[in-house]
C-alpha cells in the first residue's frame, strides 16, 4: 500500500521551505501578518486570477524569487453558509491533491472565512488522509491515482500552522482513529474475494483484539448448533466455509447494555441459483461492504478508547452456485423459529442479517442495534449515491443517524416501514418469504423482512448499496470503496452513547 502523508502541527511560522498554502476568505482575504513580499505576489495572483475566495476555489502564485517556498497556494473557504465539518474535511482533501509531487507543505490555517477551531484543524488533517488513500496493493509498478508520475507517491509530510498545535494535535489523535477505521474499512471492500475468503476475513477481524477488542469468531458447526439455517442456507453452494464474528470493545461501565451494530459480509455475491447478469458482476466483491463498516468503526473505537460498551457482528458468507446451492423454492428455519421460503436466492443478504440480528439481540440485550448492508439495488433507484436509505422502528434513533449524517457527510434518508408493507412478505408455504411481490418497493421488503428478527429492540437498518462502493469520487475520497458508515456510526456513539 501506498504510504500516507505525515501529518504534523506547529505554531504560525513559515516554513524554510516547501510549498507554502493560505486560506482565504470572501474576496481573497488572507490572514493577516503575512511577510509583505509573500503578500504581495499573492495578491497579483488572486487579482489575474479574479479569485474570490469562493469555497475550495484554489489559485496559484510564483514564489518570490528569494522565496525559499517551490510555490505557493491559496485556498478558498467562502461558502454560501459557515464552513461545517465536511467543508473542512474537502478542504483537506483539496489541499492532499494541491500537495502532489510535493515532499513538504505547510498550510496557514488562519485566514479562513470561519476561524478554525483544533477540531477544525483535525479534520483538515482527516480530509488529508482520506484523499490520500490509494489501493494499490497489486500493482507492481506504483503511480499516483491517475498519474503517469511515479513522484505522486514520494513521502509527504503536512505541517498544521496553528496559534494552538497541541490543541490540534490532541484533537487529531481522534481523527487520525477514524482515518484508520476508514482506510480499513475501504480495504476490506477493495480487497479481492480470491484473497478476502471468509476464513482470511475472520483472521482479520482476529487480529483485531491487539486493539483491545475482545473478539470471538463462530464456524460452521457452531452456527448449526444454534440453528442459524437462513445465514447456512445462503452459503452451503460456496467451497468458502460460513464465519460469524463478533467483536467486542468494552469501554463502558461495567454491566452498562452495550450499543450493537450488525453487518453483512457477503465476500461475493453470484446471485446463486438466482444467478446475476455478468456485466458488472466484478463489483460483488464489494457485497460486504456493510460488514467492512462495522469492523473498520470497531477499530475506530478501540484506537480512541470510546467510553462505552459496542458489539460488533458480521455474517461471512459467500453465494456461490454448485449442485448444493440453494434453490428458489426451498424453505429455511431462522434461528428465532422462523421460517422462509427463498424464493430467490439473490436475495441472500436479508437471511444472513435475519440470522445475525436475532443472535446480537438475543445474546447481548443490546440499547439498540444499527445494522448496515449493500442490501438493494432498489435503494439506488431511489436515493443514487447522496444517501444511504435508512428504516427504523425508532424515532430517536433515526433523527440521531440523520442528524450524524448531515454533520459527517455521511447523510441518510429514512424509507417508510409499516403494516400494509409488511403483509406483502407473508408466505404462501412458509412464514414470510424473502422477497415482495414483484420489483416495487424492492428496499422496503427487505427492511421489513429484517424487522422481523429484531423483537422490538431499537434498530436502524442502513442499506448502503449506492455508498459504500462505486460512489462519485469527491474532494476527500478517490476510492472505487468509500469506508461509508465508519465516519456516520462513530458521530452517533461519540455524541449520544458515551459516558463523559
Amino acid at each position: 500500500m501506498s504510504a500516507q502523508p505525515t501529518i504534523q502541527f506547529s505554531a504560525l511560522e513559515l516554513p524554510a521551505s516547501g510549498v507554502l498554502m493560505l486560506l482565504a476568505g470572501e474576496g481573497g482575504a488572507l490572514a493577516p501578518g503575512l511577510p509583505a513580499e509573500v503578500e504581495e505576489g499573492v495578491r497579483k495572483a488572486i487579482t489575474v486570477g479574479k479569485f474570490k475566495g469562493k469555497s475550495l476555489a484554489v489559485v496559484e502564485a510564483a514564489a518570490p524569487p528569494a522565496s525559499p517556498f517551490d510555490r505557493i497556494v491559496v485556498i478558498g473557504t467562502k461558502g454560501e453558509s459557515d464552513f461545517g465539518e465536511e467543508d473542512w474535511l474537502k478542504l483537506g482533501g483539496t489541499i492532499a491533491a494541491r500537495a502532489k509531487g510535493a515532499e513538504r507543505v505547510t498550510v496557514w490555517t488562519d485566514g479562513a472565512a470561519k476561524p478554525a477551531t483544533a477540531k477544525d484543524i483535525a479534520t483538515i488533517g482527516l480530509g488529508i488522509l482520506l484523499r490520500s488513500y490509494k489501493f494499490d496493493r497489486y500493482k507492481t509498478k506504483k503511480t499516483g491515482a491517475g498519474e503517469d508520475d511515479a513522484s505522486a507517491d514520494s513521502a509527504l509530510t503536512v505541517t498544521l500552522a496553528t496559534a494552538d498545535p497541541a490543541a490540534a494535535e490532541t484533537a487529531f489523535a481522534v481523527a487520525q482513529a477514524v482515518a484508520e477505521g476508514v482506510t480499513l474499512a475501504r480495504d476490506l471492500v477493495n480487497e479481492p474475494t480470491n484473497v478476502l475468503t471468509t476464513t482470511e476475513y475472520a483472521d482479520r477481524v482476529a487480529a483485531l483484539s491487539s486493539l483491545g477488542l475482545d473478539v470471538e469468531i463462530l464456524d460452521e458447526p457452531v452456527m448449526r448448533e444454534l440453528k442459524m439455517f437462513a445465514l447456512l442456507g445462503v452459503a452451503q453452494g460456496s467451497p468458502m466455509p460460513p464465519r460469524l464474528c463478533i467483536m467486542r470493545w468494552n469501554g463502558g461501565a461495567d454491566g452498562e447494555a452495550p450499543v450493537a451494530f450488525v453487518g453483512k459480509g457477503v465476500v461475493f455475491d453470484t446471485g446463486g441459483v438466482s444467478i446475476k447478469p455478468a456485466a458488472g458482476m466484478e463489483d460483488m466483491k464489494g457485497d460486504m461492504g456493510g460488514s467492512a463498516a462495522v469492523v473498520g468503526l470497531m477499530s475506530t473505537l478501540a484506537r480512541r478508547k470510546a467510553k462505552v460498551n459496542v458489539i460488533g457482528v458480521i455474517g461471512l458468507v459467500e453465494n456461490s452456485v454448485d449442485g448444493n446451492a440453494q434453490r428458489p423454492g426451498d424453505i429455511v428455519t431462522a434461528m428465532s423459529g422462523t421460517t422462509i421460503e427463498v424464493l430467490n436466492t439473490d436475495a441472500e443478504g436479508r437471511l444472513v442479517l435475519a440470522d445475525a440480528l436475532w443472535y446480537t439481540q438475543e445474546r447481548f440485550k443490546p440499547q439498540f442495534m444499527v445494522n448496515l448492508a449493500t442490501l438493494t439495488g432498489a435503494i439506488i433507484v431511489a436515493l443514487g449515491s447522496e444517501h444511504a436509505g435508512l428504516f427504523s422502528n425508532d424515532d430517536t434513533l433515526s433523527q440521531r443517524l440523520t442528524e450524524a449524517g448531515l454533520a459527517t457527510g455521511e447523510k441518510v434518508w429514512r424509507m417508510p416501514l409499516g403494516p400494509v408493507y409488511d403483509k406483502m412478505i407473508e408466505g404462501k408455504f412458509a412464514d414470510i418469504k424473502n422477497v415482495g411481490n414483484g420489483r416495487a418497493a424492492g428496499s422496503i421488503m427487505a427492511a421489513q423482512f429484517l424487522q422481523r428478527f429484531v423483537n422490538k429492540v431499537p434498530w436502524a437498518h442502513l442499506d448502503v448499496a449506492g455508498t459504500a462502493m462505486g460512489s462519485p469520487a469527491n474532494e476527500y475520497n478517490q476510492s472505487w470503496a468509500s469506508g461509508y458508515g465508519v465516519r456516520l456510526l462513530d458521530r452517533l456513539v461519540a455524541d449520544h452513547y458515551e459516558s463523559r
